[in-house]
């Protein structure tokens, strides 16, 4: 049998497509990996806290927030830690621990209802990711050079977004002909698969010292973050990575809410290329599943995001995300402002668009402006951002979605507000069950029962009553303004720095 640059490098040699074997390898694991994430991220906003859900854990907006929030510091924000230690102790070793703590979290999070456990196992999942996004990204910063970096990154999230694509679609056919658990466990199965692809490659050399201890890797990491143009770019991406996680954590929640993508639900029904589950029955008619009419994001970067990263190939990364970051925030606001299906999948557009000259750019400068024996603790780096803004915005989301956007908590208040005898409400979210004669569960159905109204009217009613996009919206995309802005300026500096100029 004649060897090819394929089957060289399935056996862990040569080269293919002009990136070494190692780099391919590297991809299968993460797109594996990702599958498992958004298997379960996809929905699992519905499964926290929607109030309608009969086989959800109901717990509240504030209660999603603060597991968000942990998530968000576990997964995101201790890869500041454990990149420096993947450098040091190995690639190879970190996966192999990153894989088990994350099929261990998936097997909790399938198993615990009460509140501290289901916690405990998105905690656990995300620290296993802690450990996995470093070693990962900073074995593929050795495959990469100046040359192939723009492309090698822009492959390396288009895989990302394959796993993010198929995810959605088999969470859509498994929560609604399975159940929640099974889909726990389905994503801990194929989290599982990394295991044997563990063994087909050879661990890449960090080039770091491999004698330091634990303690001088900590001083290290933190001696390196002490440089304030560092710390000042982490900030502005924090904010923005912040304005984006609102959309992805948030939507499923608001969409489920107040979307009505009945006219999708119709196209889709209308044509035999879409599977039958698009479009589902509810209380409001045909509707599309959220992580349907949001997949569409990760459709739009598996289709492009190659043929953009080779357009944008020669532009600054700085540039690249300041285009990428102003795109972003205006598709933020057409998707969040709007309560039609077709609407928000414009916007989606628009963010995708961003989204896809910001991700990987990300990824790509902190990983040409790295010292040759720090890619795993600057990769490690990359998640700060998305760990500080997650972890602030899913606080953020908590107060502005439990207050003013959840369509049950609104229906609380307008029986506390409008109901017959009403008029004794304090104002305040924890007097709500009081005021309004009904769990918060159950708030919606009453409403109807005392306006005389179908789903759909009532949620018309209270559309027009709250406003719910606006105290919602505008305040995350103000932040995402600020980031822009200060990112101008930050480009502008970073002309005159020899190492930060990329």
């Amino acid at each position: 049998m004649t060897d090819t640059p394929l089957t060289d490098a399935l056996a862990g040699r040569g080269r293919l497509f002009g990136f070494p074997s190692g780099y391919w390898l590297l991809n299968v694991i993460e797109m594996f990996e990702r599958l498992a994430y958004y298997l379960v991220r996809s929905v699992v906003a519905i499964y926290i806290m929607q109030a309608d859900d009969p086989h959800g854990l109901h717990f509240t907006a504030a209660d999603k927030g603060t597991i968000y929030a942990l998530w968000f510091v576990f997964q995101s924000i201790l890869p500041t830690f454990t990149g420096g230690f993947a450098d040091r102790y190995g690639y190879k070793r970190s996966l192999f621990l990153a894989i088990t703590g994350n099929v261990i979290g998936y097997c909790l999070m399938a198993t615990q209802t009460s509140f501290v456990g289901f916690t405990f196992g998105v905690v656990v999942l995300a620290s296993g990711t802690a450990f996995f996004k470093p070693a990962l990204q900073g074995s593929l910063a050795q495959n990469l050079d100046r040359k192939n970096s723009s492309l090698g990154w822009g492959i390396f999230y288009w895989v990302v977004n394959v796993g993010a694509a198929i995810g959605p679609v088999l969470a859509n056919i498994i929560r609604h002909d399975y159940s929640w658990q099974a889909l726990f466990f389905t994503a801990a199965a194929v989290m599982s698969l990394n295991y044997l692809m563990l063994f087909t490659f050879k661990d890449f050399a960090s080039g770091s010292d491999k004698t330091a201890s634990p303690l001088q890797v900590l001083t290290r990491t933190l001696r390196t973050l002490g440089d304030w143009r560092l710390a000042t770019w982490l900030l502005i991406m924090s904010c923005f990575w912040l304005m984006m996680y609102t959309l992805w954590d948030l939507h499923p929640n608001f969409l489920t809410d107040w979307n009505d993508s009945g006219g999708t639900a119709a196209f889709f029904q209308g044509s035999s290329l879409f599977p039958d589950n698009w479009a589902i029955q509810t209380d409001r008619g045909w509707q599309v599943p959220q992580e349907i009419l949001l997949n569409l994001n990760a459709v739009l970067i598996v289709a492009l995001m190659i043929p953009v990263s080779w357009l944008v190939r020669k532009l600054r990364t700085l540039e690249s995300m300041v285009m990428g970051m102003a795109m972003a925030t205006a598709g933020i606001l057409i998707a969040g402002l709007t309560n039609l299906g077709w609407v928000f999948l414009l916007g989606v557009v628009g963010f995708s668009l961003g989204e896809m000259l910001t991700g990987p750019k990300k990824n790509e400068y902190l990983a040409l402006i790295a010292p040759v024996d720090k890619k795993g603790l600057y990769l490690g780096f990359v998640n700060i951002p998305v760990g500080v803004g997650g972890l602030i915005g899913s606080k953020l989301q908590g107060y502005f979605y439990g207050h003013f956007g959840e369509k049950a908590v609104l229906a609380q208040k307008y029986l506390a507000e409008h109901a017959p005898g009403a008029g004794g409400w304090d104002g305040k979210l924890g007097t709500l069950d009081t005021a309004a004669g009904v769990a918060r569960t159950e708030a919606f159905a009453k409403m109807q029962q005392v306006t005389g109204m179908d789903a759909q009217q009532a949620t018309t009613l209270l559309w027009n009553t709250y406003d719910p996009q606006y105290h919602v919206w505008l305040p995350f995309a103000g932040i995402g303004v600020a980031a822009i802005i200060a990112l101008v300026f930050f480009a502008r500096a970073a002309r005159k720095w020899a190492d930060m100029d990329a």
